[in-house]
């Protein structure tokens, strides 16, 4: 079910429709888009790791990427978005679920990172990607289960932002002209950090679809530089903004358009990591091979990479997990 904005949406109280993509199609320019917004769940997944802010900052943009382009498909799984490099930051992970289930990590070398950043800086700079990735690549996997294939899209690390990586995966990999905003931001606050990301992308509809037939091709290339253009006159203050409804946000930038918003989707940061998982994939591995994973206890001790949740594991536990598979 879709609304059209007619008018300008009311002032009121402070926005809550944060964790949310907010579809909506530009009639007018036969293009379809949507506003991803996330705050809490960045903070959920993110704070508990401490990780630095060159660090942070580039996850929570990969994150709002990926929650970006997973609901652009349609699929009944898990989209997942990894970067992986040779420099300071060596991977970043972030998935999503069909169900809304958003999770994400970094691994980092801090020796590398420090001396990339020089002294004094502690944020990633502008056009970050070369200096912290280095030679890398960008690979998006959409995975539906044991019973279908897997499908998987990777292009290598360039552009200096990861909007202008995506942008080269959408031209290399033949996709419809599509376009991508990304800001995020961290806020110190009486409670610690806060953070607010946001992604704006908008896409170019296949003409039978935007029912366009009869546009010629001169017209559909106007009209497509017009979307891009106004998508990138959102200011970063606009899309970061917590006390700015999405819905007015997108008002403002395509009001002339008359844009059809959709319904809104709600995300949440959850792991989907457990012990039936972990005793999985221990049993897959030699009893004697987990040596090297014991602690200082004598215990073998498993890190959940995403949310940092430790399960351990005694002796007679591993009696447990490797009589059940005899």
């Amino acid at each position: 079910m879709s609304k059209t904005s007619e008018g300008s949406p009311s002032d009121g109280a402070p926005s809550t429709d944060w964790d949310r993509v907010l579809p909506f199609q530009l009639d007018a320019l036969g293009v379809r888009g949507r506003l991803v917004r996330l705050s809490h769940a960045l903070d959920e997944i993110i704070e508990r790791h401490g990780y630095p802010l060159a660090v942070a900052r580039p996850l929570a943009e990969a994150m709002v990427l990926c929650v970006t382009l997973a609901t652009s498909l349609k699929y009944d799984g898990i989209f997942t978005l990894q970067i992986s490099g040779d420099g300071p930051i060596r991977l970043l992970v972030t998935d999503l679920t069909t169900d809304g289930a958003l999770r994400g990590y970094a691994q980092f070398d801090s020796w590398k990172l420090a001396v990339a950043l020089g002294s004094g800086n502690e944020d990633a700079p502008e056009g970050y990607v070369p200096k912290l990735f280095g030679q890398g690549r960008l690979a998006f996997t959409v995975d539906q289960g044991q019973h279908t294939e897997r499908y998987q899209g990777v292009v290598p690390l360039e552009g200096a932002t990861l909007a202008d990586c995506a942008h080269t995966y959408f031209r290399q990999s033949e996709q419809l002209p599509t376009g991508i905003k990304i800001s995020a931001r961290r806020e110190a606050s009486e409670g610690g950090h806060h953070w607010h990301a946001a992604a704006l992308m908008v896409q170019q509809m296949p003409e039978l679809d935007a029912g366009r037939i009869d546009v010629d091709l001169e017209q559909r290339e106007d009209d497509w530089r017009r979307a891009v253009i106004l998508m990138a006159s959102a200011t970063e203050a606009e899309m970061l903004d917590p006390a700015l409804p999405g819905t007015k946000l997108l008002y403002r930038l395509f009001h002339q358009e008359r844009p059809r918003q959709f319904e809104p989707r709600a995300f949440a940061a959850r792991c989907r990591c457990s012990r039936d998982r972990i005793d999985r994939v221990l049993r897959s591995i030699k009893r004697e091979e987990l040596d090297d994973l014991r602690d200082k206890t004598g215990r073998v001790a498993v890190k959940c990479e995403f949310c940092s949740t430790e399960y351990t594991y005694d002796d007679r536990d591993l009696d447990r997990i490797y009589a059940s598979a005899a």
